[in-house]
């Protein structure tokens, strides 16, 4: 089974996300390619697709909303799971929520599941104007990636594979319900 990971990421968290799910779906006997969004190919020739993207100021980086604009089409006719990295909470690594968007990218290509996970933040890394709003928010500094969420979403991914199962995957281990969304995400590292 051929599975395509497409993301984009600013400062490569959500990129490290992606190498994690397709190690986990490697392990399980599927053929991965995880390409950035900005380079990947068509989802046409694979099985199934799942797209990620950091979240910023409570939105998909641009490279991965328009990747599901462009193959909308394609994308309905096979399996397709979505992610996001980030965007932290105010005082808080838990994410501010899902982006106001999601369930609108979740409509257009059919998604299964849409999850969100926490993210990182390394200022040294950011921009002039990332640190400054970082700052501003008071996003907290640290990796707070919870690799066991992830891997158990790789996990759910490749048993619905596996059985056909219709089922959404399962949520991450952090709260996701705040309506807030902090301007950078997962620290400003997706």
């Amino acid at each position: 089974m051929r599975v395509l990971i497409v993301y984009a990421s600013k400062y490569g968290s959500t990129g490290e996300v992606a190498s994690a799910i397709e190690e986990v779906l490697t392990t399980r006997g599927k053929h991965v390619d995880t390409h950035d969004a900005l380079s990947a190919p068509a989802p046409t020739g694979y099985d199934a697709v799942i797209v990620g993207s950091g979240v910023y100021v409570g939105s998909w980086l641009k490279a991965a909303a328009s990747y599901l604009e462009t193959h909308a089409e394609a994308l309905r006719e096979r399996p397709v799971w979505l992610f996001g990295v980030g965007p932290l909470g105010f005082d808080d690594p838990q994410p501010a929520g899902d982006p106001d968007q999601a369930p609108t990218l979740v409509e257009r290509v059919a998604a299964r599941a849409y999850v969100t996970f926490t993210g990182a933040l390394d200022r040294s890394r950011l921009s002039l104007v990332d640190r400054m709003i970082t700052r501003v928010v008071k996003a907290p500094d640290g990796d707070f990636r919870d690799w066991g969420a992830i891997r158990a979403f790789a996990h759910d991914v490749a048993d619905a594979l596996e059985t056909g199962a219709a089922a959404p995957v399962s949520r991450p281990s952090a709260p996701v319900a705040s309506a807030r969304h902090a301007a950078v995400d997962a620290g400003g590292r997706s």
